[in-house]
């Protein structure tokens, strides 16, 4: 194995460290605007700066927190006192990653379906982010569940980005995490929401495999096999963890560094049962950690908005507190007497 692979390596292992996860924290501007919106703050670069250092800076939150996921804007952002954000994650022991697609955009001739872009010009960018800190990226792939949707061609072309943007990351010293989002929005029951997600991830390795991904320095970010949100009967925690566990086990190589899921509208508590009841499954091919965005930020955003100044403290307990469940449920340690 080359250095650059054993780095590689090395740097998956850590992101899946046990009873730590990731903490996505790559809003687009458009996002984050609109979950500023639903508190009643202003969309300004002062204010996201301020928020997103709040959470960075939390005390012991690499305890719990092995690499956060950033925004372009973010990774280049400084404190007051000169610090980068990225000298911030690397005194807490944080990996710094970096949200590089350029969002889903409707494919041409597939009604209801998309396709995420930005391969133009990622082998610069990637360079330029390595220079930054960046150790680790993510490139997010959308997959509806609707009427005679998706189609293969959906799949097959988003499993293609993803395995191209990976071999230029690996290219580049960084490790890819892979996202293939089945959203949950809809009423599809739970066998159809598994039917989806089993021949996405096997189209997106078959892809990873043509395009020489090395998958021991790869991280898979799905979606968990659940029901459709609009569902009748929702199928129950018990049920999520063994339908997910199931198609892992029939689409996921062993090879693969190591699994950490996208909340994808579940709430706080949810995400965290439904992590912990497949960790408590017993040993897996693969360690199965979190990477959450608003599953671990809704309450702190919500305490911190309140008063920005003086419920900083308070927010980043908030934020460490879920931080810390996710972590036990990593282990499948977690109860929910410990949310008390």
């Amino acid at each position: 194995m080359t250095d650059r692979y054993e780095q590689l390596v090395a740097i998956a292992q850590a992101l899946v460290a046990p009873g730590k996860g990731l903490l996505a924290i790559d809003e687009s501007s458009g996002t984050i605007k609109k979950r500023f919106d639903s508190v009643q703050v202003e969309n300004t670069e002062a204010n996201r700066l301020d928020y997103r250092s709040m959470m960075l800076s939390a005390p012991g939150l690499g305890e719990h927190i092995s690499g956060a996921i950033l925004f372009d804007e973010t990774i280049r952002q400084k404190m007051a006192d000169g610090s980068s954000l990225v000298q911030v994650m690397e005194r807490a022991g944080i990996l710094p990653g970096i949200k590089v697609d350029a969002g889903a955009r409707p494919l041409a001739g597939f009604a209801g379906e998309k396709v995420t872009e930005g391969l133009d010009g990622l082998r610069e960018r990637l360079a330029e982010y390595v220079e930054l800190g960046a150790k680790f990226a993510k490139w997010r792939a959308v997959i509806s569940i609707g009427e005679d949707i998706p189609s293969r061609a959906c799949i097959d072309a988003n499993a293609h980005a993803l395995a191209r943007y990976a071999a230029l990351c690996q290219e580049a010293g960084i490790v890819p995490i892979v996202e293939p989002e089945v959203l949950m929005d809809g009423a599809h029951d739970l066998d159809t929401s598994f039917d989806v997600t089993e021949a996405t991830l096997k189209a997106l390795f078959a892809q990873l495999y043509d395009q020489n991904v090395m998958l021991e320095g790869t991280l898979l970010k799905p979606s968990m096999v659940i029901s459709g949100s609009e569902a009748d009967e929702r199928a129950e925690v018990e049920e999520v963890a063994e339908a997910t566990v199931d198609c892992l086990l029939n689409a996921v190589p062993a090879a693969t560094a190591g699994v950490v899921f996208l909340s994808g509208g579940q709430g706080d508590v949810e995400a965290t049962a439904h992590l912990d009841a497949m960790n408590k499954m017993g040993d897996m091919p693969w360690p199965m950690s979190f990477s959450y965005g608003r599953a671990l930020q809704a309450e702190c955003l919500a305490a911190w908005a309140a008063d920005p100044q003086g419920n900083r403290e308070n927010a980043q307990q908030i934020l460490l507190h879920r931080a810390r469940m996710n972590g036990l449920a990593a282990l499948g340690e977690w109860s929910e007497e410990e949310e008390g």
